[in-house]
């Protein structure tokens, strides 16, 4: 369907459209330097939450906000505004606020004073990327600064914004009691969050798009200090497209137990010590540390950013997992069983069709996450440019599916790890049943390292002894001796859903593994505070009046 077309009652495609025929016709004729590409983006989010503690609300709320994007381009697709400059990362817009309301003027002048604004910095920027091209030596990858790619026509259903506030406040005020049962717990916390966003892109190459989803959550989270000072926390969520798909209040109390029976026997757990050997990661803790380690080393930018590290840049076509590994990532997946991911879309925010891209195939690599940004060998996109509202778009991931030829049945892998303790003559190993997330540095002028948050961690003994649960722990590597230690996997996937931080702001990613025996890790002591529990002792019901 067109903008304007009969049946769309939507008057923005046709606004956005309009104004920016007149802006690019104008900087054409007037501008020095002129603009070869124009787009704009607009982002409008619905939002509604409640927060609740022990029979309380915290906090509640709806909002409903709308973001402005402007892309303008300089120069030629051979070298523009936004050229890499041996690691500095180039940033133009502001993710303006614009109005709410269909308002043609309004949003025209918001259009109109962010397009002029965008233009300048761009055209001051290519004045100092060409001097610095002719003072500073050649770079490895001359490829083109901006592909080309077919533009996109679609104008989706916006998602609607389904969310009873005043049940779900009865909801969470019942379901936050439940924590009344952990008085370990120095605060404790239900949370729900709802997200209906639309994205709208036009462009100067004719792309005409408006396409949506919905976001879900309910976070039960908890946190407690044991008598040594360390700082601990516990949590579990649950994601869904909308707020119909999140589970029952049977499903979340069972979640508020495990977190609060989780916090409880980490305070009294004992702290480890630095170790290195064989450990089963389960699939959530498996996915984040994909994420890291791997996901993060094959986004096309990197490869073309010398002052990246560029682990895999010139290892297309050779083996880089072992070989029993196929690592895709696939936007378009909107479920893995019955879990809904998190890392789905239809468009990238530079209106490319999302596709699956396999990433490794049998342990070799093919291919890498790319936006518009080309790189040699790769010269068009494959759907995975993305940004958060008033960032820049670099290549990013979406929905990270480990894939393996060699997967035993659960039981068999602890069988396997038990077996390992044993050969390396080790006292124990270690399980790691949930993470929080992670981080890495890819930079090459830093350590070309990652660690990954561990939450809950047992030990496991060869000699049929309980496992037992132990905190203070975080994962901690390099990414190309850690994949060599990779021994086997589970036979069952694991989803965690999540948003990931970097250049290009906060986005939403999914990793989906099963668990892992790797026959070495490394772990080290977590930081902790020097403040001891609290003297006085918690209230309880009865208390006072």
């Amino acid at each position: 369907m067109t903008p304007g077309a009969v049946g769309d009652a939507d008057p923005l495609p046709a606004i956005l459209a309009a104004e920016l025929e007149r802006n690019f016709s104008v900087l054409k004729e007037r501008a020095d330097p002129p603009p070869y590409f124009l787009s704009y983006a607009l982002t409008d989010q619905r939002t509604a939450s409640v927060q609740g503690t022990l029979g309380a609300i915290l906090g509640a709320n709806q909002r409903h906000s709308r973001f402005l994007d402007v892309s303008v381009r300089v120069g030629s697709p051979e070298l523009d505004n936004y050229h890499r400059v041996r690691g500095e990362f180039p940033s133009f817009t502001g993710g303006s606020m614009v109005p709410v309301e269909d308002v043609s003027l309004a949003l025209r002048r918001r259009l109109w004073i962010e397009t002029d604004r965008t233009w300048r910095r761009a055209a001051d920027r290519l004045i100092k990327i060409k001097t610095n091209t002719q003072v500073k030596v050649a770079e490895e990858d001359d490829s083109h600064d901006f592909s080309e790619e077919k533009p996109a026509a679609a104008l989706r259903q916006e998602p609607p914004l389904a969310f009873d506030q005043s049940a779900w406040e009865g909801r969470v005020r019942k379901l936050s009691v439940a924590f009344r049962k952990y008085p370990a717990a120095l605060t404790s916390q239900v949370s729900v969050f709802v997200l209906a966003e639309t994205k709208y892109l036009v462009s100067t190459e004719g792309s005409r798009i408006r396409h949506g989803r919905g976001f879900a959550r309910i976070i039960v989270s908890a946190v407690g200090r044991a008598e040594d000072g360390m700082d601990l926390s516990t949590s579990e969520s649950f994601e869904a497209v909308d707020a119909a798909g999140l589970p029952d209040d049977a499903a979340i109390l069972a979640a508020i137990d495990r977190v609060g029976r989780d916090l409880t026997g980490l305070i009294q757990a004992p702290v480890v010590e630095p170790y290195v050997g064989p450990a089963i990661l389960s699939g959530r803790a498996a996915g984040v540390l994909f994420h890291e380690i791997f996901g993060h080393r094959i986004e096309g930018h990197r490869q073309k950013d010398e002052s990246e590290g560029q682990t895999f840049t010139r290892s297309v076509g050779s083996e880089v997992l072992p070989t029993f590994l196929s690592v895709v990532f696939d936007p378009t997946r909107r479920k893995e069983g019955t879990t809904d991911l998190n890392g789905w879309y239809d468009f990238d925010d530079e209106g490319v069709a999302a596709r699956p891209v396999t990433a490794v195939e049998d342990g070799v690599l093919r291919e890498f996450l790319m936006s518009r940004s080309p790189i040699r060998g790769f010269p068009q996109s494959n759907g995975h440019g993305r940004r958060q509202v008033g960032r820049e778009v670099v290549a990013r991931q979406s929905n990270l599916l480990v894939r393996s030829s060699r997967s035993v049945p659960e039981a068999r892998l602890r069988e396997m790890l038990i077996e390992e303790v044993k050969r390396q003559g080790k006292p124990f190993g270690f399980y790691f049943d949930q993470v929080t997330g992670g981080f890495t540095t890819t930079g090459r002028g830093g350590l070309q390292a990652f660690k990954v948050l561990p939450v809950v961690v047992y030990r496991v003994y060869p000699d049929g002894r309980p496992d037992e649960l132990v905190r203070g722990v975080d994962i901690v590597g390099t990414p190309l001796a850690s994949f060599a230690k990779i021994a086997a996997t589970g036979d069952r996937t694991e989803v965690f859903n999540g948003y990931c931080g970097a250049e290009s702001g906060s986005v939403p990613v999914s990793a989906v593994a099963p668990a892992l025996l790797v026959t070495e890790i490394e772990i080290e002591k977590r930081q902790k505070s020097e403040q001891r529990p609290p003297l006085l002792p918690p209230p309880s019901v009865g208390d006072g009046a």
